[in-house]
């Protein structure tokens, strides 16, 4: 990092490449399109028999071949969620079209999150231990089950030597971390960093556990499962899947051509404070990462169009949630579009926050609202625009994603339609 950097001005930051693998496609395009078309990735649970839990659905990935990604001796060491950051990492850097090994590699960074971490490997190695004892358990296990174990594995494949962490906050992690990964390149710490989230936790044990406490869906068709702002909905639907995006300073994005999605900004973190599971019902949390977003966006409510909502589709957390945009955005919340990508994802937990900040830039740049799927049924607690069941052409010019998290965590994030003759762009 340059000494001076400390008393440059804020730079730019866009988003140049995007990297995905969801229970839609294994891609950002696949993703992108079955968004718009409607279309649901839930189906019932092949990863192990569910037949004896209450939701025996969810959001697996189709057709992903592991081997295709890492080598036989690789995969044996290291866990599934790995895998899926190593596959969005490497997409988005190949979309963005960045040549890596032409960067001072101090200048290229990384910040990737999870909000539970090496599951796959964690309860594979405890059934290790309980069935054939110690010397069983993989010599890979510590190093391998960390959160921040894909950015150790991508920085040594890449060669970075920038800011290089992990990022947990619950379900608010995917956003928090590209919050932070923009904020790295605002204030002049690298040219570029690969910021995202990741999860892999369909394991008996989790499911378990969120079926315990109440928080899954319920419902025969696995299609029609996870069904946000309706008054019918009962849950959220668990997923797993992986997404990175490239940020990179505006100016030097411009000078090698590359295609611009959108342009960063403004990123908020705030805290409950009240309980680990539910929201308080005055939405001070997530209400104040929306309003610290826009000062640093140096935005106005009026000039948000459209809201990605964290909407997971839990009874209290869809009420709060459109509360605190009314709080927020007061008359002009009644024009806001507002869409739930979970009813067609699930929720991807520490993934989910960063599939949704990529979905906002795009939204910037094509100009279409995915929709919100399985509202059929309209609740007077939550009365805004839901975008319901159809995509829709809108002029977007700045979208907000919101995530909310496990322990009280919130974030939230602003992109701006990409306007290069805007020399103050977001600052």
């Amino acid at each position: 990092m340059d000494p001076d950097v400390a008393d440059r001005a804020p730079r730019r930051v866009v988003v140049t490449g995007l990297g995905m693998l969801t229970p839609l496609a294994n891609d950002w395009a696949g993703t992108w399109q079955g968004l718009l078309d409607g279309r649901s990735g839930i189906s019932r649970v092949t990863a192990f028999d569910a037949s004896a839990y209450d939701c025996p659905l969810a959001g697996e990935l189709h057709d992903f071949d592991e081997a295709a990604v890492v080598d036989a001796k690789q995969l044996r060491r290291i866990d599934r969620s790995t895998v899926l950051a190593i596959a969005a990492a490497r997409e988005a850097v190949a979309d963005s079209g960045i040549d890596v090994p032409s960067l001072d590699p101090e200048n290229l960074g990384i910040v990737l999150g999870t909000g539970i971490g090496g599951a796959h490997l964690l309860v594979e190695n405890q059934q290790a231990l309980d069935q054939r004892g110690p010397r069983r358990v993989s010599p890979f296990l510590i190093t391998h089950m960390l959160p921040d174990t894909p950015t150790g594995l991508l920085a040594i494949e890449l060669g970075v030597r920038g800011p290089n962490l992990a990022v947990t906050a619950a379900c608010a992690t995917g956003g928090a971390a590209v919050g932070e990964a923009a904020e790295i390149v605002s204030r002049g710490e690298a040219t570029a960093v690969i910021a995202g989230g990741f999860e892999a936790s369909l394991k008996p044990v989790y499911y378990a556990g969120f079926q315990a406490m109440r928080a899954l869906a319920t419902h025969p068709d696995p299609t029609r499962a996870s069904r946000p702002f309706d008054a019918e909905r009962n849950g959220f639907i668990l997923s797993e899947g992986s997404c990175c995006l490239v940020l990179e300073e505006a100016e030097h994005a411009r000078s090698r051509g590359a295609h611009i999605y959108a342009e960063w900004l403004g990123a908020g973190t705030a805290s409950d404070g009240v309980d680990m599971v539910a929201p308080p019902e005055d939405g001070r949390g997530i209400r104040t990462a929306m309003a610290r977003a826009l000062r640093r966006a140096r935005r106005s409510p009026a000039d948000i169009d459209y809201v990605n909502a964290h909407g997971t589709g839990t009874p209290i957390n869809d009420r709060v949630e459109t509360g605190a945009l009314r709080s927020v955005f007061g008359e002009h919340a009644d024009r806001l579009l507002v869409s739930s990508t979970k009813s067609m994802l699930g929720h991807m937990m520490g993934a989910a926050g960063a599939v949704e900040a990529a979905v906002a830039a795009l939204v910037c740049e094509r100009q279409l609202v995915p929709p919100t799927i399985n509202y059929e049924h309209p609740d007077p607690d939550c009365d805004l625009d839901y975008v319901p069941n159809e995509a829709r052409g809108a002029a977007v010019r700045c979208a907000l994603s919101t995530s909310v998290g496990l322990g009280g965590h919130n974030s939230a994030l602003i992109f701006g339609r990409w306007d290069p003759e805007n020399a103050e762009g977001g600052r």
